[in-house]
This record gives C-alpha cells, sequence and structure tokens, in this order.
C-alpha cells in the first residue's frame, strides 16, 4: 500500500464509503430485480390463466 502521509484516514474513509455506496447500490439493484421478476411471473400466469 502506498504511503498516503496525513491524509491517509480521508483516503481511505473516501474508499470504505465508496465501497459502502457500491455495494448498496448492488443490492438495490438486486431486490428490485427480484421483485420485478416476481410481478412478471404474477402477470404471465393471468395471461395465461385468461387465455
Amino acid at each position: 500500500m502506498p504511503d498516503l502521509g496525513k491524509y491517509a484516514f480521508e483516503v481511505l474513509s473516501s474508499y470504505g464509503a465508496t465501497l459502502l455506496l457500491l455495494v448498496g447500490l448492488l443490492a438495490l439493484t438486486l431486490r428490485r430485480g427480484r421483485t420485478a421478476r416476481a410481478a412478471l411471473k404474477k402477470i404471465e400466469a393471468e395471461i395465461k390463466q385468461d387465455g
């Protein structure tokens, strides 16, 4: 790891915050995908039922 000098805390905390935001965005995306997939499956089942 490079020597960050007196700004080590700021740089590392920025990296940490960025990683947390990316993980949060990924989690929200996956959750929304599951919700959309479930809704699509429900709509497709209704269409098949109606014929």
